[in-house]
């Protein structure tokens, strides 16, 4: 990522409000490549949905988001979804071939690496929001985490479930997404039943889980009437 958008930089003609955004002298940053920004103005300028030309603010961003991202220095309002939307405004995916590949290759490097590092900065169940939000497809992230077996993986798809259980028995998403919501729900809910319990069983999960994800596979009163409901109330 530094070596791919080295020397890039926001139009000289992009502006934001002073009032809700920040300061001329700010934005001048913006303006000046490889400027190393403080990190609540990092934050402003992924958070801000009003730029002008998106990717070009992201492309001077990116990498000083990337190094603050995989060392957890990256705090959203709500979850890290929110800068999966960042990527997606910005279109990185119609950018030319080398910086396109550029980002997929940092996604797919920080989900696999996270996938097995036993105290990753960000959780696994964050870092799939992301990149689901980023690349807007579910698929290929739980295609990594499929082959990925290992205990570690399997650890943190126990935790996963048990962030996103209540979500998901009350057909809701676990993350807001932008724009293919229902989707991406009914297709992780669909992964998990297939998927999660023989590797809950491995990792000796706590049985709760194991039931969470069985009450997924029903429907309308044979959910919440089973003797496991957990007595979610929505």
């Amino acid at each position: 990522m530094a070596v791919t958008f080295h020397g890039m930089t926001a139009q000289p003609d992009e502006h934001n409000c002073e009032c809700h955004w920040g300061s001329t002298e700010e934005l001048a940053q913006l303006k000046v490549p490889d400027v190393e920004l403080d990190l609540d103005l990092l934050r402003r300028t992924w958070q801000a949905t009003d730029w002008s030309d998106h990717a070009s603010v992201l492309r001077r961003i990116l990498p000083q988001l990337s190094r603050a991202l995989v060392k957890g220095l990256v705090e959203p309002l709500f979850g890290m979804e929110e800068v999966g939307r960042a990527f997606a405004r910005g279109q990185w995916q119609q950018w030319p071939a080398e910086q396109t590949a550029a980002v997929q290759e940092f996604l797919n490097a920080w989900w696999a690496h996270t996938l097995i590092d036993t105290d990753p900065a960000v959780p696994a169940h964050e870092v799939l929001a992301l990149c689901a939000e980023a690349s807007a497809t579910l698929s290929p992230w739980l295609h990594v985490w499929e082959a990925q077996t290992c205990a570690v993986a399997n650890q943190h798809l126990a935790e996963a479930i048990a962030h996103w259980e209540y979500d998901l028995l009350g057909d809701q998403p676990p993350w807001r997404s932008w724009d293919n919501e229902e989707q991406m729900r009914t297709e992780l809910a669909a992964w998990l039943i297939r998927h999660a319990p023989a590797r809950l069983h491995a990792g000796n999960a706590p049985v709760e889980l194991l039931h969470r994800i069985r009450l997924l596979s029903l429907a309308g009163p044979a959910r919440w009437e089973d003797p496991h409901w957990p007595g979610h109330r929505y």
